[in-house]
This record gives structure tokens, C-alpha cells and sequence, in this order.
């Protein structure tokens, strides 16, 4: 049960971070519609190696961590105060960045396999993430820091991530005259931390009680 509940985590939270659109699946899309959509499954391919292995680091760090309770309770709190911020920042205070879809995708010598390596590689965001994630589903005893357990997590959450790519390289191959895509990632995100912040709010008050 414990490695189908590490799965599911992991899959879930994946699909759930990637979803927004941001450089790695904006750039797949782009690699769509230009080159095809079998580049862009390549180009994901790329993605989702580098992404397996930050997850099992973050887990890797998240399970020492989880050993000091004292030093886990001050990051949530910590945690809160910078998912509210930024929920209202995104939701409130932030521009709409609503704008239309890029058209030009520079094509590189280098094999897109490498290429989505390498751009994967420069987000550093899901080291934090991984921590955050799996401490807090952890202490609702969702998620287990058993060492042969956090394989499958960083797997699944290699499959969240291709999962989503690929929507994008399928569904956003627009033609030269379709109306170009918008989107407001602003608002999106405000809901992402907004639902974070939640979870670390009502963890919090379980440890006061």
C-alpha cells in the first residue's frame, strides 16, 4: 500500500506542478509544432531523466530532514507565511500575464534529448518542491521515507511530468492562422500556492492539538 501511496504522490504532485505553463512545457509545445511531435517526445524524454533524479535527491534530503521534527516544524511555519504571500501576490497584486503563445522555436544543432536535460537542469524549483511535498504528505502519514519506496515516487514523478509534456506537444500544435493560445499563469499559480498553503495551515494546527 505504502508503494502505490508513494506513486500516486508522486504522479499527482507532478502532473500538479507542470501543469502551469512554464519553459519546459511551453518549449515543448513549441518543438511541436515546429519540428513535430515526435521531436517533442524526445525533447521530453530529456526532461523527464533530469527530473527523476532531482526528485530522488530532494526525497533523498526530505528523508533526512524528516528525522529533525523540531527543525520540520519551524519550515512549515516558514512555509506558510511564503505560500500566503505568494498566493496573494498571484491571485491579487501580479499583472495578468496573459500573452499570446510563442511562435519561433530556435533550432538547435544539439539533440533535443539533451537539450531537455539541460533545461530541466537549470529549473532548480523542484529540489524545494520534493522537500515541501513529501515532508507534509509524510506527517499525514501519506507518504513514506522508506528508502526502496522513494524509487517508485521519483519514477512516478517522472511520469507526471511526461504526462503533461506531452498534452501540451499533442494539443498545442497550432497552425500559422489558428488564434494564438493566452493564458494567465498568474492566477494559476495564486491556486497552486493557495491549495499548498492550506495543507500547511491545517498541519500546522493537527501538531498545536
Amino acid at each position: 500500500m505504502a508503494l502505490l501511496t508513494n506513486f500516486f504522490i508522486g504522479f499527482i504532485m507532478a502532473f500538479i506542478s507542470v501543469l502551469p505553463p512554464g519553459l519546459l512545457n511551453i518549449y515543448a509545445a513549441k518543438v511541436s509544432r515546429k519540428e513535430g511531435r515526435k521531436k517533442a517526445l524526445v525533447f521530453s524524454s530529456g526532461v523527464i531523466v533530469t527530473v527523476f533524479f532531482q526528485t530522488y535527491i530532494a526525497l533523498l534530503f526530505a528523508r533526512y530532514l524528516n528525522k529533525n521534527p523540531e527543525l520540520i516544524a519551524l519550515l512549515q511555519k516558514v512555509a506558510l507565511g511564503i505560500f500566503v504571500s505568494l498566493t496573494v501576490y498571484f491571485l491579487f497584486i501580479a499583472q495578468d500575464t496573459r500573452r499570446e503563445f510563442p511562435k519561433e522555436v530556435n533550432h538547435s544543432k544539439t539533440s533535443r534529448f539533451f537539450s531537455g536535460m539541460f533545461l530541466a537542469a537549470l529549473n532548480v524549483l523542484p529540489l524545494p518542491y520534493w522537500v515541501y511535498i513529501s515532508i507534509t504528505f509524510s506527517s499525514f502519514g501519506w507518504f513514506s521515507f522508506d528508502k526502496p519506496l522513494l524509487f517508485p515516487a521519483a519514477i512516478a514523478s517522472a511520469m507526471g511530468t511526461m504526462f503533461v509534456l506531452a498534452i501540451y506537444a499533442w494539443f498545442f500544435r497550432a497552425k500559422e492562422n489558428q488564434k494564438p493560445f493566452r493564458f494567465n499563469m498568474n492566477k494559476i499559480l495564486g491556486i497552486i500556492t493557495a491549495i499548498i498553503a492550506i495543507i500547511t495551515f491545517l498541519k500546522i494546527l493537527q501538531n498545536m492539538s
